[in-house]
């Protein structure tokens, strides 16, 4: 097949009437598109200009081949120009995946906002709790609390999430208060995806790092189940400050050992690649940057 850019070069020489001109609208030497037209002629075995000193013109095999390739060229060129047009505002289908404790007020929010400011673009979310590939599942952007696995990813860090150790009022009618992350053994718990009910909170004091062993009636694989039976009496939960401060505050949770914590926890935007990047994933990221969450602090 012959080259494009070839045909391209012939079909503007040709619009043209000149090499020169061509060359010139081109900004290409005249030797360049001279030589790109002979070996345009030489892939098709014909001779597709006459030249002389004094002018240029098609033959009759030049003719029939604008004339066949005029309306592919175009409608190449008109793909461009829609494309690049796309480029230069933010529009389309963007697909994000984000966990499902954002399934939550702040988060619909900044959300409903973003597509306010921006009407050409149209928004899918996936809530999960899985870590999706982006490329696979035609995925934009990923937001992923936790240490990355990934490395062929590129990850914008959005800031921490901390975890605090809580319990409904009710839970602790009838419970003495833990005085050390020891006593957190002897508690039920609302655990994050334990296996057999069972599994180790690690927490920080400062310096200071316990690994405790806890077990209860309850594990999900979601925060905002586990703060539901946290809050329902049903044991002590390890959940996102954010998910509680607002009840700690309001009585309606105890934050339990308040000089201990979790380790922080990063937050990250991922997506795929930086090269070329859709002006709307740009858009998405530049928000997610300036926003003023409650989700995570930034770091």
């Amino acid at each position: 097949m012959a080259d494009l850019n070839n045909i391209l070069i012939f079909a503007k020489v040709a619009q043209l009437e000149s090499i020169t001109r061509a060359a010139r609208t081109l900004a290409m030497p005249i030797s360049t598109v001279s030589r790109r037209l002979s070996l345009l002629e030489a892939d098709l075995g014909v001779a597709l200009v006459k030249r002389s000193t004094r002018r240029m013109t098609l033959t009759a095999q030049g003719r029939d081949y604008l004339g066949q390739c005029q309306e592919p060229l175009n409608l190449l060129l008109e793909a461009e120009r829609v494309l690049t047009e796309r480029q230069k505002r933010p529009e389309g289908l963007l697909r994000i995946t984000v966990p499902m404790t954002l399934n939550r007020q702040p988060f619909l929010d900044f959300m409903s906002a973003f597509l306010t400011d921006h009407a050409r673009i149209r928004i899918e979310v996936v809530f999960t709790n899985l870590f999706l590939d982006l490329i696979a599942e035609n995925i934009d952007v990923a937001i992923r609390f936790g240490e990355l696995r990934d490395s062929s990813l590129v990850a914008s860090r959005l800031g921490k999430s901390v975890f605090y150790v809580v319990a409904a009022p009710a839970y602790l009618k009838t419970r003495a208060l833990p005085a050390a992350p020891a006593d957190l053994k002897s508690h039920d718990c609302v655990m994050l995806n334990a296996k057999g009910n069972e599994r180790d909170w690690e927490l920080f004091s400062g310096r200071r790092k316990v690994r405790v062993h806890v077990s209860g009636p309850v594990s999900s694989s979601d925060n905002n189940s586990i703060g539901e039976f946290v809050h329902r009496g049903h044991g002590i939960g390890l959940l996102p400050s954010w998910f509680c401060d607002e009840a700690i505050a309001k009585g309606r949770l105890v934050r339990l050992l308040p000089k201990w914590a979790s380790s922080p926890i990063p937050v990250f935007a991922v997506y795929s690649s930086r090269k070329f990047l859709p002006l709307r994933v740009s858009a998405f990221l530049e928000a997610l940057g300036v926003w003023k969450t409650p989700l995570w602090t930034r770091d």
